[in-house]
């Protein structure tokens, strides 16, 4: 059974972002009888940040741990499950002080556990959740795709580092941007977005 995993992270009403991505991943459902789509809305349910108790336990082994520790990294072995067993990952964030929301950053920080997600070699870390595709849909006023604002968006060299980092290297982006030059370019913005989340449903 394939598993596509869901990750919303926009707290906005009117998100761009959230609607798209549900739109891609129910798709790519339909493409796929089998298929199971995984949600986390990480707004709506904020995760927990990582704290002492939680970088104390993950450093001792399973049984080693008190009931504190072991319920201090419950949620996390969770997330780490739940991605590890994703075949297909959409992910949306709107672009936020140039990069993602904090709400995403917080997965990321309890996904990226040494010894499950990655390990450390003799030759440096490699990626423990390989063989899996990501689409990144990313929602910004401006346009940071390519122009003079591109070297503003670090969300997208950043997913791409810690999820490389992590073992998955194959990622698009789709980018919904230019939201804030008026109704026409949000429009086109749009469309040209859902248009994307078409052909790629198709090609599934």
């Amino acid at each position: 059974m394939s598993s596509i995993l869901l990750l919303t992270s926009s707290p906005r009403a009117d998100s761009l972002s959230t609607p798209i991505a549900v739109d891609l991943a129910e798709k790519l459902k339909g493409q796929n009888s089998g298929s199971v789509v995984v949600r986390r809305d990480l707004a709506a349910n904020p995760l927990p940040h990582i704290d002492d108790l939680f970088t104390a336990a993950i450093r001792k082994p399973v049984e080693d741990r008190t009931a504190e520790e072991a319920a201090a990294v419950k949620t996390s072995d969770e997330l780490v499950n739940e991605l590890l067993a994703a075949d297909t990952i959409v992910i949306s964030t709107g672009l936020i002080n140039f990069n993602i929301y904090s709400s995403l950053k917080t997965w990321i920080d309890n996904v990226a556990r040494a010894g499950l997600t990655f390990k450390y070699t003799e030759s440096g870390p490699v990626g423990l959740a390989t063989g899996k595709k990501v689409y990144v849909v990313l929602a910004s006023g401006g346009v940071y795709s390519q122009g003079p604002a591109a070297a503003l968006n670090h969300a997208v060299p950043y997913l791409k580092s810690v999820l490389g980092f992590l073992g998955i290297s194959d990622i698009e982006t789709i980018y919904v941007e230019g939201l804030a030059f008026g109704p026409e370019a949000a429009e086109k913005a749009i469309d040209a977005a859902r248009s994307r989340v078409q052909e790629i449903a198709l090609a599934a």
